[in-house]
């Protein structure tokens, strides 16, 4: 069935906005005010998960692009209100006696949980959109938590090689999140300089020419640096600077968990199958769906990566794996590494009986060792 066309039926998906005023109470408040962000975030989604139980239906996935208009706006206004929360607050902190240290290192927690779980993720619909504004919105929400390489990372490697020993972000099968995450902070920023690096070896160019994009990602996220320190000195830039990392390990935990395990059959020679929907793992909790923008239906987003987030599909599970809970409840579960291997061990070696009996020897999947994509 098409999507409705009028705003109400997108309020669901709006639901982010509320973040902002949160974010602004806490700076007006402090005390309680400023651990509302990350537990609205983790702990009353997860409750409205419960409560609104799964959600499994799927859009006409050819919906005319007009009738989507209100669900692509909430993407497109998120950037000029995460930059005046962001760096009004810090102004507002460095500038006025409100708030204690300790509660000013709170907030910008808070700020970063938002600024990572909406905003990157926004950035992620953005950036695979052929729109160029887009895009670009994309690129700025990227700089704001100084992570611009991530769309290089994600569009030239992770969604060519996932599952595959190329791809920094699939966590392997018994890799706790404490251990993937220092890993792929370096792995993404080598891997996405070295994939621009190629792309414009082919034509003959070297990395330091004006079309390599990180010179773009270097120029943005200085600007967003030297604003952080305009407006709130040494103090503003470190605010910054911790809101960002936040940001980034919340962003981390995501890609920790979305494909935690799964592998690409190697087929020989340095050939793999191609990716398929069982080698992401999905969620159908309603209420995390609105928050993420349908980012938990992330098996149809490998098969259309530019099909936008109100018509991505489900999938039953004898085609793609399901979460047990919704990526709000399995973060939290991740950086607990002998619970999340509790939960999900048991899933992932039931994943290989369905799909792949044919392999005896998992050593060198789980160990990441089979040789790289050619």
């Amino acid at each position: 069935m098409p999507y409705r066309a009028d705003l109400p039926a997108t309020l669901p998906f709006w639901l982010s906005i509320l973040t902002v005023p949160l974010a602004w109470a806490g700076g007006a408040n402090g005390g309680f005010w400023i651990w509302m962000l990350p537990i609205c975030t983790w702990g009353l989604f997860t409750v409205l998960d419960f409560v609104t139980g799964l959600y499994e239906g799927n859009a006409d996935p050819e919906t005319p692009e007009p009738q989507l208009f209100w669900y692509r706006a909430v993407t497109l206004i998120w950037f000029p209100l995460q930059f005046i929360t962001q760096f009004g607050l810090i102004w507002w902190v460095t500038h006025s006696d409100r708030l204690s240290t300790g509660e000013a290192w709170g907030l910008f927690f808070g700020v970063g949980v938002i600024s990572g779980t909406i905003g990157i993720n926004y950035s992620h619909e953005l950036m695979h959109q052929k729109n160029r504004g887009e895009r670009w919105l994309g690129d700025l929400l990227l700089a704001s938590v100084l992570y611009s390489h991530f769309r290089s990372e994600h569009l030239r490697v992770h969604h060519l090689y996932v599952g595959t020993p190329r791809d920094p972000v699939t966590a392997l099968y018994n890799e706790g999140f404490h251990r993937f995450f220092p890993r792929v902070l370096l792995g993404c920023l080598r891997s996405a300089f070295r994939a621009e690096a190629a792309l414009l070896a082919r034509k003959s160019l070297p990395w330091w020419n004006r079309a390599n994009p990180f010179w773009r990602y270097w120029t943005l996220q200085a600007g967003m640096v030297a604003l952080a320190i305009g407006l709130g000195g040494w103090m503003g830039l470190g605010l910054f600077l911790f809101q960002a990392f936040v940001a980034v390990w919340q962003l981390e935990l995501v890609n920790y968990i979305e494909h935690y395990g799964l592998t690409r059959k190697h087929l020989g020679d340095g050939k793999y199958e191609h990716v398929k929907p069982r080698h992401s793992w999905n969620a159908a909790q309603q209420a995390s769906n609105w928050l993420l923008i349908n980012l938990q239906r992330h098996s149809d987003h490998h098969y259309k990566p530019d099909r936008r987030f109100p018509v991505l599909q489900t999938y039953d599970t004898d085609e793609a794996p399901l979460l047990p809970y919704g990526y709000p409840l399995m973060t939290m579960a991740a950086m607990v590494p002998p619970l999340w291997r509790r939960v999900m061990n048991p899933r992932v070696r039931a994943w290989r009986r369905q799909y792949y009996p044919e392999i005896e020897d998992w050593g060198p999947y789980k160990a990441g060792t089979n040789p790289l994509p050619r």
